[in-house]
């Protein structure tokens, strides 16, 4: 059983992203307040669950916490300042969405929260004064591995994955050709050899090395 909470504090919330390794489509960022008496036996780090489990766990999350929110970054923004920082900012935006602002964040991976806040880019949100001074107000901690360890950061991580893979379920519709209904924009061979046979989309991370010879591609497009 994971633990439950880190801080103390009743309202601590967990984050958590899906998406960062792929060559298409967004990285998702979830935030999770959950009450004190929740627990599940079968929640953990999603990449240790099935579809199914996952697809069990996301209405009892959404329906049991406190509050919660996803954040879709899009590959523009991706690509304009770098996967790492729009991962980070996904989460950012997750805490600023909650309806309860927290008390403590507890972060998976080994950045704080904090880091980088206040991008200037031209693609998505823009942070105020106001929302980098909460940010900057919330005491948070980074934990390696915390989806694995923390009730609410597995319970983000449950929900960015599945967000995201209902993304990639609807974008595919659009571009069949790729499979991201069964690879969700991975770097499989199924992946890259569509990307050989039929180029990029405006769904691709172009500042990503999406061929390993990275030939010059073409763009698709609708």
């Amino acid at each position: 059983m994971l633990e439950k909470n880190f801080s103390g504090f009743i309202f601590e919330t967990g984050t958590d992203e899906a998406g960062r390794g792929c060559l298409a489509g967004p990285v998702t960022a979830a935030a999770v307040i959950l009450p004190t008496h929740f627990e599940h036996e079968f929640l953990n780090d999603s990449k240790q669950l099935s579809e199914k489990t996952r697809a069990l766990l996301k209405p009892l999350i959404e329906q049991h916490a406190v509050c919660f929110a996803v954040t879709h970054l899009l590959p523009d923004e991706i690509d304009e300042i770098n996967i790492l920082n729009a991962s980070m900012k996904g989460m950012q935006e997750c805490i600023l969405k909650l309806k309860q602002v927290p008390e403590f964040i507890i972060v998976d991976g080994n950045r704080s929260l904090n880091a980088k806040l206040g991008l200037k880019n031209s693609f998505g949100k823009q942070f105020s004064a106001e929302e980098i001074q909460l940010l900057k107000s919330i005491p948070n901690q980074s934990i390696i591995k915390g989806d694995a360890k923390f009730l609410s950061i597995a319970a983000a991580s449950v929900l960015a994955k599945t967000y995201r893979d209902e993304y990639m379920d609807m974008i595919h519709e659009e571009f069949p050709m790729y499979n991201w209904k069964q690879n969700k924009g991975y770097p499989t061979k199924e992946h890259r050899d569509a990307i050989r046979k039929y180029g990029t989309t405006k769904y691709h991370r172009m500042s990503f090395r999406l061929l390993p010879d990275q030939l010059e591609l073409n763009f698709f497009e609708e």
